[in-house]
């Protein structure tokens, strides 16, 4: 029989075990071996069954073994030290307290998924997790940051797969009171909500539960409540699921509703307002305009509110690929903003400008979430060096007239949390080394750029380890691959070859991700006959575990995986080649380790990142490679292999596919195969065990989440809080009628006139010239705006490379025409063809970035064509 209802019981603590609760309600456990170690200890064979997840634990142990506990006085002291050690972790100073005093009081972090552990699966790939590790590192730094996401109440979906190898999606429910999540309440003890607007006089409600993680409090927004309709009920059933109108609502939710919930969580907790608002990709765009709103509601209009808005918000980009941008049609977009829905009081044109896609290549209809991401944060970054190259090509429309690389989107590369992907047999060969705590402060502040003790681990040492890690996943892949087997149809007694899948002495490749085509989940079949000769060498065989979920909508990666299967199902290979269905943290943490080789073959540059590669890399996995993400950036022969790419315009994709598979089979035949299986005299496999060195040693202090939370923090949190104090309401309705003026006056600005010293077009290194420079500056004046004089080598088209830029300065009044003259100086510094040009951006304190506005003049082509301005 199936109940009618369901109650979640929770069990009654002993009052001498009471810390429990409140140790298993902080994810901090998730990352803290000694705070697991202890759960466990309380019943084994149940934390095992409950997945390593507390809460699950502790609502089924049974009362006996509590009351035995509760008397237990080795356990009760080993529960106040770790109790004792969370609370100490929580309050006392780290990193962030030490700094300055002027970052900022908080920063508001909004992300549509985070990954913390799998007992919270709120995640579908490596945005979540990145969001996770985030909140996880803030945490450990004392960065005082507030998560902002969705609760879905099906999460992203579990994998199965049918008898032939199809992707099957399963949704089950998750019952929040069953999560290590409270619900955030009132003082009268009534549940904290939000409320949106909708079409029609409806409303959209949502609760507020609070996941803490660490430090570092997640707010997450939940729509399944009683006030609901049962379709609003729905707005946050599963992750990236619906159509536009759901997608669109779980959007408005995120941003809208989750500036709501961050004020009613400093309501009623007292934590600082933040400062900063970092909007993690466009899903949480929206967050820009609740914040207009109040402002406009404080009395600024709606160009001012922009202005303080955009001061200090940062947004981070994550995707090379359109396709991953969420874009809704305008007409949808206006019917729920407007007097009729949300923000009644702004105009619906203002925020529809925000998003639509008004440059040249751009659909005019479409409501694009980075574009209006972009527009309302002052500071904007991609993912990794070679990611804000793409994205300052992809976004270069929004500031016409400047060179891709003076767009104003910097980058800063991702990092991993080592606590969590870090194996704990690998951090306790680093901790023999150095101690516990420097090893733990090595894994979470970082700050050095290498690891130079891992150069006194002896290579036996390293070899035991990897071998040990190997062992751990042949066990995890049997048992993971039997419970498929079984889901999909297979008897027990049919499953006897499952004993002999993989080898712990044989070389292991990895490779784990999302499905999208350009991941290239199968470029590995590509030649079926070369690949089965390298898993079935007589002598230096590799063996290769796979895993990956397909979007539900996504029919052609559902086909990737499915080919995949059908392929590691043959007899004649299945024990070189797995497929593990329902890929997720928990497995991860087993995969990575396990590896000796991590492997990305993704269409260069499609990779924003690429962060499984770092977490391997912690564990001594070698990253084999294309150049995309942050192997682009780091790579270096010393720790793995870069896969070459064909990556011209005119390069067909069938045959970049043969080329790059070829040049992927002849790495791992001629270079990779023979550096595993060689021995040195030893008897040891001595230059692959230098290689895991220098992967731990030099890419480790790379990879940390630590590093990149510290350069968010200096590069773009605290110039944010600057902006954010120095944009006052005044300041802001100056900035606002500035900008205005100065786009009323653009059309005014030219560069009438340009000389120099130079007799002709032969110069010696090293000569400065003397420029002069004629300009009209229409209703503006010096104050308003930059000359400058740009420099550098030219190609054969007369474009500057790596250019240097001088500014100019105004010589006395204007001329009667109301001109106004420039001088200033032009050093020769190159040889070679070498090519100068002259612009005028406007110019204010307030702003972050010249090329802010995208308006920029330079001399007209008549005045180019009579200049001769090019030196060779």
């Amino acid at each position: 029989m199936k109940a009618i209802r369901r109650f979640t019981v929770r069990p009654v603590l002993p009052e001498p075990l009471r810390p429990l609760s409140d140790l298993a309600r902080n994810l901090r456990w998730s990352w803290h071996a000694e705070t697991r170690d202890l759960f466990r200890s309380v019943d084994p064979e149940r934390w095992a069954a409950s997945g390593g997840d507390p809460v699950r634990l502790l609502g089924s142990v049974p009362p006996a073994r509590l009351a035995e506990l509760a008397g237990d006085g080795p356990f009760l002291r080993r529960l106040a030290e770790v109790a004792g050690d969370l609370s100490a972790y929580t309050t006392g100073e780290r990193w962030y307290q030490t700094q300055p005093e002027e970052l900022p009081a908080a920063i508001a972090y909004f992300s549509p998924e985070f990954g913390i552990t799998a007992a919270l699966p709120q995640y579908s790939g490596g945005l979540g997790i990145l969001a996770g590790d985030h909140l996880k590192a803030a945490s450990d730094l004392g960065v005082p940051l507030i998560g902002v996401g969705l609760l879905y109440r099906h999460g992203y979906f579990r994998q199965t797969l049918s008898r032939d190898g199809w992707q099957q999606e399963h949704y089950p429910v998750l019952d929040p009171n069953e999560l290590p999540v409270v619900q955030l309440e009132e003082p009268d003890g009534s549940p904290a909500q939000v409320s949106l607007a909708l079409p029609g006089g409806k409303q959209l409600h949502a609760r507020i539960w609070l996941a803490q993680v660490g430090r570092v409090p997640l707010l997450m927004l939940d729509s399944d409540v009683e006030e609901n309709d049962l379709g609003e009920r729905g707005v946050t059933d599963r992750l990236y699921g619906g159509g536009s109108e759901h997608r669109l609502l779980q959007e408005m939710l995120l941003g809208i509703g989750g500036v709501r919930a961050v004020r009613t969580y400093c309501r009623l907790t007292g934590h600082p307002a933040p400062e900063v608002f970092h909007t993690n990709e466009g899903h949480a765009g929206f967050l820009g305009l609740e914040r207009i709103a109040e402002l406009c509601a404080d009395g600024l209009d709606f160009d001012s509110a922009l202005e303080s808005v955009r001061a200090g918000t940062v947004f981070t980009t994550h995707t090379p690929v359109p396709a991953g941008i969420d874009r809704f049609d305008r007409e949808l977009v206006a019917r729920h903003f407007g007097p009729d829905a949300e923000l009644p009081r702004i105009d619906v044109d203002r925020i529809l400008r925000l998003g639509m896609e008004s440059y040249p290549g751009g659909e005019p209809n479409l409501f694009n979430m980075a574009v209006m991401g972009l527009r309302l944060a002052q500071r904007a970054n991609g993912v990794s060096l070679l990611h804000g190259n793409v994205s300052r090509e992809m976004f270069a429309g929004l500031w016409p007239g400047f060179d891709a690389d003076e767009v104003p989107i910097t980058s800063v590369t991702n990092g991993v949390h080592a606590p969590t992907w870090v194996a704990p047999e690998v951090f306790r060969l680093g901790a023999q080394q150095i101690g516990v705590q420097r090893a733990e402060d090595a894994l979470t502040v970082g700050g050095s750029d290498r690891w130079d003790t891992v150069a006194d681990i002896p290579d036996q040492d390293i070899f035991d380890l990897r071998r040990v890690l190997r062992e751990q996943l042949v066990e995890e892949v049997r048992e993971r691959l039997r419970a498929s087997w079984r889901q999909r149809g297979a008897h027990t007694a049919e499953l006897g070859w499952i004993d002999g899948v993989l080898d712990p002495d044989v070389l292991t490749i990895g490779f784990a991700r999302r499905v999208p085509s350009y991941k290239r989940l199968t470029l590995m079949l590509r030649d079926r006959d070369r690949l089965m000769d390298l898993l079935l060498h007589p002598e230096r065989p590799v063996q290769i575990v796979v895993a990956g979920k397909a979007h539900p909508a996504d029919d052609g990666g559902k086909r990737l995986v499915q080919e995949l299967v059908r392929f590691a199902d043959d007899p004649r290979v299945r024990h070189r080649i797995v497929f593990l269905p329902d890929y997720g943290m928990a497995m991860a943490q087993k995969l990575y380790p396990g590896c000796d080789i991590w492997l990305n073959n993704p269409l260069r540059p499609l990779e924003a990142c690429g962060t499984s590669g770092m977490k391997a890399a912690l564990n001594g996995c070698l990253n084999l490679s294309v150049l995309d993400g942050w192997w682009d950036e780091w790579f270096q022969p010393d720790f793995g292999w870069a896969i070459p790419t064909a990556d011209g315009a005119g390069t067909d994709p069938d045959h970049r596919d043969d080329i790059e598979a070829a040049a992927l089979y002849d790495l791992l035949e001629q270079r990779v195969t023979p550096r595993f299986y060689e021995r040195g005299q030893g008897g040891l496999p001595d230059r692959w065990i230098e290689m895991v060195r220098h992967t731990l040693s030099l890419l480790g202090p790379k990879v940390l989440a630590g590093r990149m939370v510290r350069e968010y923090v200096e590069r773009l949190y605290a110039p944010a809080a600057l902006s954010h104090r120095s944009m006052g309401p005044d300041a802001a309705r100056d900035l606002a009628e500035w900008k205005g003026r100065v786009r009323a006056a653009w059309p005014g600005v030219t560069v009438d006139h340009v000389e120099t010293s130079a007799s002709d077009a032969l110069a010696e290194l090293g000569t400065t010239l003397g420029l002069r420079v004629r300009v009209a500056l229409g209703d503006l004046g010096p104050d308003d705006v930059d000359v400058q004089v740009v420099s550098g080598r030219v190609d054969e088209e007369d474009r500057i490379g790596d250019a240097t830029v001088v500014p100019l300065k105004p010589v006395g009044a204007p001329d009667q025409d109301g001109r106004w003259v420039y001088e200033g100086p032009l050093s020769l510094d190159r040889t070679g063809p070498f090519g100068y040009t002259v612009r005028i951006l406007p110019a204010h304190r307030l702003m972050a970035s010249s090329a802010e506005l995208g308006l920029v003049a330079g001399p007209s082509e008549e005045l180019v064509a009579a200049a001769g301005l090019l030196m060779r």
